[in-house]
């Protein structure tokens, strides 16, 4: 009875180790599927992988530090002044020629009135210049004449000594009228010579070649050019920004950037690449150029020419490499890529880019 009870007993140890090891025989079989897929996607990944870098390694460069560039000219005045009116906004797009913002124009305005006053001195000088040389021809007449009637009084006296009814005295004193009169003579002669050279050659007498009247002129051209200039226009067409700077009253200085215009006429890549992968980068190679700001969109570009120097050269202060502690980084060269095509988003000067360049070996 015991030995049946045991058997028993050992009988369903066996059947529940049989259906165990049943059980796992079959996840095993159930999951032999999956785990071929598995054994046969990596190996496919890996090969796919080192096709794709065999392919393509050495074809193409590429940076992430890249910027859309655009020209920005900062508009400042010629002239000094308050400013009395501002005729643009923030983000406004104006054409070349608008008018930006106005200087008070009245000092120059009065520059312009004190210039043609002093045509009208200058042209009055003229016109005694002119009147002292018709003048002094008036007196050289008199001054000759007068030399003529002391000469001969001066003889005549001279004949009465010589007969005894003169005495030396009287004809010393008409010598003495002769060389007053022969003086006035000279005096007027000199001065006619004056007169000549303020009025000028006889060639260039008109009122327009006057050197006086030419100065004022030349005087009065300057002010009403600064009056002008009391008017600032914009010298290109784009984006105006920066128009903070321009309050009503506040006092321009000439030279000052007061706003700046961002110019859309041109707009390009500076792409800075590393000096590594300078090697086979040729002007006229392709790019292709996206931006973080409209991931969607793609641009073709052409490699337009390399920098003559490297970032670091250009600026404020270079490194100095002559020294202990030097360790060496490596450099990057701006590179100019040129945007093919008309995008069809707008492009803001400083946006993030980033740009590939085909270098594929050309045995041409």
């Amino acid at each position: 009875m015991a030995f049946s009870v045991l058997l028993g007993r050992d009988q369903g140890v066996s059947d529940t180790v049989t259906e165990t090891v049943a059980a796992e025989a079959g996840e095993k079989r159930k999951r032999s599927p999956v785990a071929i897929l598995l054994m046969l996607l990596v190996p496919a990944i890996v090969i796919g992988i080192g096709v794709y870098w065999y392919l393509h390694s050495g074809r193409y460069v590429s940076t992430d530090n890249a910027y859309v560039q655009q020209h920005i000219v900062e508009v400042g005045p010629d002239v000094g002044g308050r400013i009395v009116e501002v005729l643009v906004e923030e983000n406004e797009v104006v054409e070349e020629g608008q008018i930006l913002f106005r200087i008070d124009p009245d000092p120059y305005r009065i520059a312009v009135e004190q210039a043609d006053a002093a045509i009208a001195e200058a042209r009055l000088s003229l016109e005694q210049a002119e009147t002292a040389v018709g003048t002094s021809g008036v007196d050289i007449s008199t001054a000759r004449a007068n030399v003529e009637y002391a000469r001969r009084n001066l003889a005549r006296e001279r004949e009465l000594m010589e007969r005894g009814f003169n005495t030396r005295a009287r004809v010393e004193s008409f010598e003495n009228q002769l060389n007053e009169a022969q003086a006035r003579l000279n005096a007027a002669i000199a001065s006619q010579r004056d007169a000549q050279a303020a009025v000028g050659s006889a060639a260039s007498r008109s009122r327009g070649s006057y050197p006086a009247i030419v100065s004022a002129r030349a005087r009065r051209d300057e002010a009403a050019l600064n009056l002008q200039r009391t008017v600032v226009r914009a010298p290109v067409s784009g984006t105006i920004s920066q128009v903070d700077r321009l309050q009503v009253g506040q006092k321009a200085t000439p030279g000052q950037a007061m706003v700046s215009i961002v110019a859309g006429n041109e707009t390009w890549i500076e792409a800075n690449f590393k000096e590594t992968d300078l090697d086979r980068m040729r002007i006229g190679q392709p790019a292709r150029i996206t931006f973080d700001a409209y991931p969607d969109m793609a641009l073709s570009g052409r490699v337009e020419s390399i920098g003559a120097g490297t970032g670091s050269e250009f600026s404020i202060l270079p490194p100095q490499n002559a020294t202990g502690n030097w360790v060496k980084v490596t450099q990057r060269v701006p590179v100019r890529i040129r945007i093919e095509g008309t995008p069809r988003r707008p492009m803001i000067a400083g946006l993030s880019a980033n740009v590939r360049v085909t270098v594929e070996d050309d045995e041409e």
